[in-house]
């Protein structure tokens, strides 16, 4: 008994009589190949869609996007890599009619074309939508930190430029000090020359972190990223920070598909849920949508501007921090809408007593002065001179009618971390994209059109398969596209 015999390497081999043999007919391949060849390339902003008529002719910009979708869903993103695949990968070859661009040419084609590829992802929802692939009826937001193209050492915030300063200033002093003593001593452990040049650098450095402060003070920035200017140090998983970008996604709850995304350099995710539920509504086309996100995005004027754009959000309130004297929250304080008053955990009444504009929202205020003065709870409760005051911001009826549908719904809840968590599971793993290889804001927004491109025509093949798939392009004409404000 041996192995499994192999072929001989000198043995001569009739391959088949076309490439076309080489691919089988359920290959994604040929559904990247289709769908390019429907789409209106100088509508979506392709440089030279229409050859020109004179000079060296070009690669056609279909090809090239071909390349990268396939790259994209085959875990091969950087033009060299993809240079390689067009050389010796029979299903790129097919793809390609055997061309093979040069890297460069394949890294310009993204790098320029950021918009254009958003709009290709954006057609294909549509053909999506044709083929019944979205539910519209409810979307999970969520948001996960990608990282960005910028060490960590070419990223300075405030406080570190601060404190670097600062110990350059007692570095140049000291070597000032040593200075003045070579001249009044004859001990020598460094030459003059030595520490010259140790403080010719110690200022060049101090000069440097003054001018980056100066930076901040400007912009108003609280960090400065040297390498891609616009990705932030943020806080990751696990612990520790990392200079990222934060990609915001809103998955479809029939086939996990993303219907929208985001991505920004905000290093939280409170600011997003209103924008990223506007933009799935407008990519679902439909008149009203619900919205589940984790505790992350409850915000008042952020579930306001849901509401008004007739989206019903699902966010789970973010209970107040217990104080180190364990002094009650907020929670132990019921309101009565009835009456319009609070009751305290002392079974007293808080009444209303004043209201302020903060950021330009109306906060109304709760107290009882006299009940709290002879309260004997008081110290669990408050160290205000004129007792415990409760702030009812005006969004308050809208943010206790979301936790009453939380509560009447906890099924629905539960299913949003499978729901929401799963594309960002598959993208960082299975497709290993979990960081940018472009810098900006705009050129990553792109290079992320690519990654939920591949992620979805992946679950499409995986839900109808490609035969159905190309039944389904047949007398598909995409429709034009109408401008999206980013989320």
């Amino acid at each position: 008994m041996g192995y499994i015999a192999g072929v001989d390497r000198e043995q001569q081999v009739l391959f088949p009589e076309t490439l076309d043999e080489y691919v089988t007919a359920d290959n994604a391949v040929r559904f990247i190949d289709a769908f390019v060849a429907r789409l209106d390339l100088k509508t979506l902003g392709f440089a030279r869609a229409t050859p020109a008529q004179t000079g060296r002719p070009g690669y056609d910009p279909g090809d090239l996007l071909r390349l990268y979708v396939y790259g994209y869903m085959s875990r091969v993103r950087s033009s060299r890599a993809l240079e390689r695949e067009a050389q010796r990968n029979v299903e790129v070859m097919w793809l390609l009619g055997k061309r093979h661009p040069d890297h460069k040419t394949i890294s310009d084609f993204r790098r320029d074309h950021a918009d254009a590829l958003k709009d290709v992802y954006r057609q294909f929802m549509q053909l999506c939508r044709k083929m019944e692939l979205l539910g519209g009826s409810r979307v999970a937001v969520d948001g996960s930190k990608f990282v960005a193209s910028n060490a960590r050492e070419k990223n300075q915030t405030q406080g570190g430029a601060k404190k670097a300063l600062a110990e350059e200033e007692k570095r140049i002093a000291r070597y000032l000090a040593e200075l003045d003593a070579q001249d009044r001593e004859d001990a020598k452990p460094e030459s003059p020359e030595t520490l010259q040049q140790k403080l010719k650098t110690a200022l060049e450095r101090k000069a440097g972190y003054e001018a980056v402060l100066a930076q901040m003070e400007k912009s108003g920035e609280t960090q400065i990223s040297h390498t891609d200017p616009e990705s932030r140090r943020m806080q990751v998983r696990g612990g520790g920070t990392a200079v990222c970008y934060n990609v915001q996604i809103a998955v479809d709850e029939k086939h996990h598909l993303i219907c929208a995304y985001e991505v920004t350099n905000e290093v939280s995710d409170i600011q997003q849920l209103s924008g990223m539920a506007v933009a799935a509504k407008e990519a679902l086309e439909v008149e009203a949508l619900e919205v589940m996100s984790d505790k992350g995005y409850y915000d008042g004027k952020e579930v306001a501007a849901c509401v008004a754009a007739n989206v019903t959000p699902m966010v789970p309130k973010t209970r107040s921090k217990q104080s180190n004297t364990g002094r009650y929250t907020n929670e132990r304080f019921r309101y009565d809408a009835e009456k319009d008053v609070y009751h305290c955990p002392a079974k007293q009444t808080l009444g209303r007593c004043g209201s302020e504009n903060v950021d330009g929202r109306r906060i109304q205020y709760y107290a009882n002065a006299s009940a709290c003065k002879g309260c004997p709870l008081r110290e669990r409760c408050t160290e205000r001179k004129g007792g415990r005051r409760i702030k009812r911001p005006a969004e308050a009826p809208l943010l206790e009618a979301m936790e009453q549908r939380l509560k009447a719904n906890p099924g629905a809840w539960r299913q949003r971390m499978q729901l929401a968590e799963h594309p960002f599971g598959t993208i960082k793993r299975a497709m290993d994209q979990g960081y940018f290889l472009l810098r900006g804001l705009k050129k990553t927004r792109g290079e992320f059109a690519l990654t939920a491109l591949s992620y979805n025509l992946k679950r499409a093949i995986r839900v109808l398969g490609v035969a159905r798939l190309l039944e389904e392009l047949v007398g598909w004409e995409p429709k034009p596209l109408q401008e999206v404000q980013p989320a």
